[in-house]
């Protein structure tokens, strides 16, 4: 299968991928694969999985999280939704549903199926940001163990990748016992992003 993917031209792929219906039995509500791509795209957003509001809307980060993280990455919305610029891929692409502790992990079947391929076709991609557990799991390979272990060492990928935490505000305890991040990691993030969108072969 991934051979006949790498095959189609770029919009066929991505109208496949919004289309897809592999994890229909397992999810809460009907698929809805939310992504945002572009080949011209210079910085890839990798969050976890859409969450309920987001289903809703069909728009990425369109909730409190995505306000935080265009706030970190000094960005606005039309910037941030200008897939010509930025491209969103999430762990998963469909909303998981709830749990005890908030939204379930990301299917897994959407990186088996899909992640390798999408990458492969971003190839002015010049500043990823990982965005939590899981985006720091498939990318990092597990060089570190939590997802503070990967922040605190951010300057090991600089500059193509930054880990980061979740802009969720459940994340809000973190943030107020590791005050470095955003004294420290969100600077560097802006000064990084100003630098990629505003000269596109910036290495």
């Amino acid at each position: 299968m991934a051979d006949d993917l790498d095959r189609l031209p770029f919009d066929e792929l991505v109208r496949q991928v919004r289309a897809c219906t592999i994890c229909a039995d397992v999810l809460p509500h009907a698929p809805r694969p939310v992504v945002q791509l572009s080949e011209s795209a210079r910085i890839l957003v990798v969050g976890q999985a859409p969450g309920r509001r987001v289903h809703e809307t069909g728009l990425p980060f369109n909730d409190p999280s995505g306000d935080r993280l265009r706030h970190w990455m000094g960005v606005t919305r039309d910037t941030f939704y200008d897939e010509q610029k930025l491209a969103i891929l999430p762990m998963g692409f469909c909303y998981p549903g709830t749990g005890k502790s908030g939204d379930l992990p990301p299917r897994p079947e959407c990186a088996a199926a899909w992640r390798k391929t999408l990458l492969a076709r971003l190839p002015r991609i010049r500043l990823t940001l990982l965005i939590g557990q899981y985006a720091h799991a498939w990318h990092l390979g597990g060089q570190h163990k939590s997802v503070t272990g990967n922040v605190r060492a951010w300057r090991e990928y600089w500059p193509d990748t930054i880990p980061m935490p979740h802009p969720s505000p459940r994340n809000n305890l973190w943030l107020r016992n590791n005050p470095w991040f955003e004294q420290d990691v969100v600077p560097a993030l802006r000064a990084r992003i100003a630098l990629v969108l505003g000269h596109p072969d910036s290495q």
